[in-house]
């Protein structure tokens, strides 16, 4: 479209959910909102054919990616269709992401508890690029 290439592709969660990959010139911006990788499992330990999504963000400029559990709350959500902090920034760092920002954030969470898991994502960051970021109303990027 005009330049632009839009794919989308299922990924892993409950109810039908696409991730959306935009590519336009030398930039490309990935969106996966509602996504569980891989359930259960640490994702370090998987190829990328095993992980939902890998080709959607695979080496992607910017990943809006789904955060909504801190690794204490995952377990217990297993195969609900989101992600931890830990699994997010596990996948963005093995598909190879510039910049992920962090979305779909449990309502029940204080804007204190998303600065943690704001913290603990960049503890886990691995990337050549920016660290992780939190979304937030009225957020502009330009990639």
């Amino acid at each position: 479209i005009g330049g632009i290439r839009l794919t989308g592709q299922a990924v892993s969660h409950p109810g039908t959910t696409l991730g959306y990959r935009v590519e336009a010139d030398d930039a490309v911006l990935a969106f996966i909102p509602d996504h569980e990788p891989a359930l259960g499992i640490d994702l370090e330990a998987l190829t990328s054919d095993w992980i939902s999504g890998f080709p959607v963000a695979e080496g992607a400029t910017l990943l809006l990616h789904d955060a909504q559990y801190t690794e204490d709350e995952y377990p217990g959500h297993i195969g609900w269709g989101h992600s931890s902090v830990r699994q997010a920034v596990t996948f963005a760092n093995k598909a190879g992401v510039r910049r992920l920002l962090l979305f779909h954030h449990d309502p029940a969470h204080t804007d204190s508890d998303l600065e943690r898991q704001c913290d603990r994502a960049c503890e886990l960051w691995q990337g050549d690029g920016a660290p992780p970021e939190l979304a937030r109303e009225g957020l502009e990027i330009e990639i």
